[in-house]
This record gives structure tokens, sequence and C-alpha cells, in this order.
């Protein structure tokens, strides 16, 4: 995969898996106090909130004690944020970056956003996975208002690399980033020669994550276990997956039931599943909650985590960032907990899709039409 795609394998790297917001957000509060040098946070989702509040406060309590604390938020994801938390920010010292906010040069980039979720603490613990800055996200998935999701801690090589992935964004940010550059040429040359930090953005290989995916899914022998938020893939993912599944793979998909939070997203994803249900593969809709995971594992050794949705705007458009790991101990867990998920899931099965009242035959069908946009 490396030597194909660019980012060369690396070992020595730790990763503690974090469920729902009650592990997620104490580790992220932890990691953020423990932080003696610099702090990196990268985000889409920012939201008013008491999780929110929470998270600038320890942001602007370290840029006050005179900790480097970098943020970049992208402009849509943050419009639901109280103003006053990057004023807080900012006023404590800190450097806050609005990705592609709008401006009159630069309407043709106004659908790239960064969807890359990164924490990274003093290069050395960093955080990344499916996670918004937002209520929803808190608890432990118990009803329809707390969301499942899964973040990761990671400590090791790797680290230096989520530096670099947010680094890519410099460029786009302006001329506040100076200091902010500075300080990731400091980290880059200390992990010089290697990365496996696996991202994409349309302006620097759009199509890598996507080839990442297919890759991945084309290698397969065994098994293919694949989570997604928002499960939209194109025809020569389908195919890829149909391939795999008419080869003797065992296929399971595990997407959002009716509690979702873009509508649209799921009718276009079921109108694209009757040949993936023909050729066998196996697909879930979770019931409790909202579903955020992002997960791929693949024979029970490669596993990809991160902020990538299997849909054409995280392939196409968004700026994404994915850890792949070669790790079956590691695989085994993932594929532990995507078990208890489909515990709590509804399988749809051919008769099932074809029996859908008509009125959601047309809805699927004019759906369909969006996909690029979704």
């Amino acid at each position: 995969m490396g030597l194909l795609l660019g980012p060369p394998v690396v070992s020595g790297n730790r990763f503690e898996v974090l469920l729902n917001g009650d592990g997620i957000f104490p580790s992220m509060l932890e990691g953020i106090a423990s932080a003696r040098k610099s702090i990196t946070f990268e985000t889409f989702i920012y939201w008013s909130g008491a999780i929110g509040v929470r998270i600038a406060v320890a942001l602007s309590e370290k840029a006050r004690a005179g900790i480097s604390v970098h943020v970049l938020l992208d402009w849509v994801g943050t419009q639901k944020m109280d103003k006053r938390y990057p004023r807080m920010l900012e006023e404590a010292g800190a450097e806050v970056v609005q990705f592609h906010k709008p401006h009159w040069t630069g309407l043709g980039r106004m659908n790239d956003r960064t969807h890359r979720k990164l924490l990274v603490i003093d290069g050395r613990i960093g955080f990344t996975g499916g996670v918004g800055i937002a209520q929803e996200w808190r608890g432990h998935a118990q009803d329809k208002m707390h969301w499942r999701d899964t973040h990761f801690r990671v400590t090791g090589p790797v680290v230096g690399h989520m530096q670099a992935s947010a680094h890519e964004q410099l460029d786009q940010g302006g001329r506040q980033c100076t200091a902010w550059a500075r300080l990731f040429s400091r980290a880059q040359r200390r992990r010089r020669g290697s990365r496996d930090m696996f991202s994409s953005s349309p302006s620097g290989g759009s199509d890598d994550m996507q080839l990442m995916y297919l890759m991945a899914i084309t290698a397969a022998t065994r098994s293919i276990h694949l989570a997604s938020a928002y499960f939209v893939p194109d025809r020569l993912t389908v195919n890829a997956i149909v391939d795999a599944a008419k080869r003797g793979v065992a296929v399971q998909i595990l997407a959002p039931g009716k509690c979702i939070d873009t509508h649209t997203v799921r009718e276009s994803s079921r109108a694209c599943w009757v040949p993936l249900l023909e050729a066998g593969v196996q697909m879930l809709e979770y019931l409790p909650t909202m579903f955020h995971d992002k997960l791929l594992v693949v024979d029970d050794y490669l596993v990809s985590v991160g902020s990538t949705n299997f849909d054409s705007r995280s392939f196409k458009l968004n700026d994404e960032a994915n850890i792949n790991l070669y790790d079956e101990a590691f695989a085994r867990r993932q594929t532990q907990i995507f078990g208890d998920d489909l515990a709590k899931s509804k399988r749809v099965t051919l008769d099932d899709w074809k029996r859908r009242p008509w009125m959601e035959k047309v809805v699927d069908r004019v759906m369909s039409l969006l996909d690029p946009q979704l």
C-alpha cells in the first residue's frame, strides 16, 4: 500500500480505542491538559454546547500559559458554533484559522471542506476518528440524542505524520499560519523519511483515499467489515465490493438506519444496494441512534480508521485523513466492536429491499442523482 500510494508503513505505534463521548472527550481533555509545548487541533464540526465550552476553555488555558495552540476550523462545519469560542481562544493567544471562509477570490473552492478530525499534543500524543465537538457526541450512545462513534488515541512515530497532515492545510489558511508552518517544519524534520498517516485533498490528490480503499477491497481474500456513517459509493466502488463478494469474501456493511442526521444520504445509499445484495453482501442498519463510525477491516489484518466516509464527498471533495494499521490483535478488537454494533442492527435482505413502499422507491431513485454531492 505504501509503495504504491505514498505513505510508507512505520512501526512502534500504540493505539487506544475510545468509544462514544464518555470515552472520547475525557481522554482528549486529559491530553490537552498534559501539553507542555504545543497543541494542534483541526476539526470539521464544532458546535455550541457544554462540550464545546469545555474544549475552548481547556485550549484557552493552555494558550494563556504560554503553550503554542493552533486551531483550524472548517468554516461550514462551525456555523453552529458560538462566536465567543474563537474570540476566547484568540484573546488567550491561540492561533485560530477558518478553513475556506467565503471570499470572492476563492468561490470555486467553497465545496472543498476539511473533514479531518486531528488533535496533536506536543508531537507525542494524537487523536483521530469520527467525533465532532457537539452535544450529540456526548454520553455513550444511550438514546437517539447521543450518537455512536469511535475515536483513537495514538502515540508513536505516526503522531508526527498527523501533524504533517494538518500542515497540508497551511497554504489554504492564509498569512495567519506563518508560526504554525514553522512548528510543523520542525516536526517534519524530526520525522523525516517516513509517513503512514494517509490523507487526501482536492489540492493534493483527491483520488488517493478512494484508491486506497479500492486496493484494500481488491486485496481481500476472506472478510471485509465496513462501517460508514454515509455510505454512498460510486459505481466503481460498488463493482469492487461486488467482485470481492463473488470471489468468496464475506462482506458486511453497517450504515445508519432511520435515525440519521441527513435522510437524503440514507435514501441515496439504499438506491445503490441492489447489486450488493444480489452478490451476497450483508447490508445492515444501526437502530438505536445515529451511527457515525468510519471503519474498514480487511481479513482481520488491515484496519483503516479516521475521518473518511464512504461517499463521493469524502473521496473527491473533502480533505480527509485516515490511519492504516496492519496488526492482527488490533484488527480482532475492531471486528469485536463491529460485532457488538451488528447485534444492535437490522439486516436488510434483497426481499426486504424489493418490498419497500413505492414512494420510497421513487425517493431512492431521485436521491441517487445527488450522489456526487453527498
